[in-house]
């Protein structure tokens, strides 16, 4: 039976998007164990996953120009091929430096996956088809979510963190071999633009100070840094508006469901990112329990994911998809609401509860508020589209784990994190999940503004 070419362009891209979250799920499960190997207090250990995030939320818009520019085929490859490598350095990290720096390496991988496996889904599927190909794609997303806690509990727990990276090398490969012999076409859309570099220096000194200095406001470098980073940021918006070939195009911030998406994807991020880790915490250091058995139990919530996530995507393409994402969302306050009171005594029921519906809710809000957009912007916009849509979650992801560092650093100082500080643990995590409810009540009003725009999806483009 011969396979259609868009079913290797999905299936591609489902491979990318599992193993761009595989790691920055599951190595949750093996922060613990590194962060004992390498002797790291608790805000070193925080930056094991900040670190990343923040990488990639740097790279992710320079990403989406050059993938334009030079082909979303060969930067696929490029930010695999990256990300492969860094993997292998990251399995022979001798030291806290070292693994950090291999780190960084991911991110940049990383960063380039996403945005050129969004872009080239939407490019080579056809319009009415991109709400189910999208939620294929995000399904990917979903179920390295719901598979990661259990398969790198169990790998460290019996043979070590290291074994995590091991474990994504031969599929990063197959991935690489797919695209190389089985997807012939390739997509350009900003040849004759050329490479915005101001742009992206501007970018990455703003967004390194913002997140740098969110993490350390309790001194006054940080307060510093995050007043000159917001500024930088603002220059950046400024200059790019100036230029012939933006870095990203701001015009596209016009369009109310373009805008109103984007900002509901940032607040989501910036609630449930940090969930994970807060969860495993407390599964570790307050319950005591082991990677292994922490891992079973946060399956719950990525698994429900995948299992909406495609459904949710399907039904896009015939009801507005921003009206779904509000409802996601309403959902997901639900859950971040019942979390507020997370300590020792609260029942194991009442936290699967939690996840359950927080399962549910960021699987009715990814995939539509994806869908709304990458249909927001003409075909030529895509790679920008998709670097936006990056750009959002990853800054989001960035600064929520900046937000758990920072309160984790607040009240504890510079203590390493182990069970007979359990109390104070608990008092972080209600805190954070008290200002992340805050956000996702933003995120639904952000929603509902989208849904009473007047602008247009561009669901009839031919691609």
């Amino acid at each position: 039976m011969k396979i259609e070419f868009e079913t290797y362009v999905i299936f591609v891209a489902f491979i990318t998007s599992f193993f761009a979250v595989f790691l920055s799920a599951g190595i949750v499960l093996g922060v613990p164990a590194i962060a004992a190997e390498f002797g790291m207090n608790n805000i070193f250990q925080n930056w094991i996953i900040t670190l990343n995030a923040l990488v990639i939320a740097i790279f992710t818009l320079p990403a989406g120009q050059i993938s334009g520019k030079y082909g979303v085929k060969k930067s696929l490859i490029a930010g695999v091929s990256i990300y492969l490598l860094a993997s292998i350095g990251a399995c022979l990290s001798f030291s806290t430096e070292s693994f950090l720096i291999f780190r960084v390496f991911q991110g940049i991988g990383i960063a380039f996956s996403n945005v050129s496996a969004m872009a080239m889904v939407v490019q080579a599927v056809k319009p009415q088809n991109r709400g189910k190909a999208l939620g294929f794609t995000v399904t990917g997303v979903y179920l390295a979510g719901s598979l990661s806690p259990v398969l790198c509990g169990f790998l460290v727990h019996n043979f070590g963190w290291r074994t995590m990276f091991y474990f994504v090398i031969p599929f990063l490969m197959l991935c690489i071999v797919l695209m190389i012999f089985k997807i012939p076409q390739e997509w350009k859309t900003y040849e004759d633009s050329k490479i915005d570099s101001l742009g992206y220096v501007i970018y990455g000194i703003g967004i390194t100070l913002f997140i740098y200095g969110f993490t350390n406001l309790m001194n006054e470098f940080g307060a510093i840094s995050i007043i000159v980073g917001t500024v930088l940021l603002i220059v950046f918006g400024y200059y790019e508006l100036k230029v012939d070939s933006p870095a990203f195009n701001m015009n596209l911030f016009k369009n109310m469901k373009f805008t109103s998406s984007n900002v509901a994807a940032l607040c989501s991020y910036l609630a449930i990112a940090s969930i994970t880790t807060i969860l495993n915490y407390h599964f570790q250091y307050v319950r005591g329990w082991n990677a292994q058995m922490s891992g079973m139990i946060l399956i719950i919530t990525p698994i429900i994911m995948a299992i909406i996530a495609p459904n949710a995507g399907k039904l896009s393409d015939r009801i507005h998809p921003q009206k779904l994402a509000a409802i996601g969302m309403g959902i997901a306050t639900i859950t971040l609401t019942i979390l507020i009171f997370l300590d020792a005594n609260t029942p194991l029921y009442l936290i699967v509860i939690a996840m359950i519906l927080q399962g549910i809710g960021m699987g009715l809000f990814t995939t539509p508020n994806t869908n709304a957009i990458m249909s927001s912007v003409p075909p030529n916009e895509t790679p920008n589209a998709s670097a936006a849509q990056s750009a959002m979650r990853t800054m989001g992801q960035t600064i929520s784990m900046g937000l758990l560092t920072l309160v984790f650093a607040w009240i504890m100082g510079d203590l390493i994190l182990s069970s007979q500080y359990a109390n104070l643990i608990v008092q972080c995590s209600q805190l954070i999940c008290l200002i992340c409810t805050i956000l996702c009540i933003i995120a639904i009003f952000a929603s509902l503004v989208g849904v009473r725009s007047k602008d247009a999806f561009n669901i009839d483009n031919k691609v």
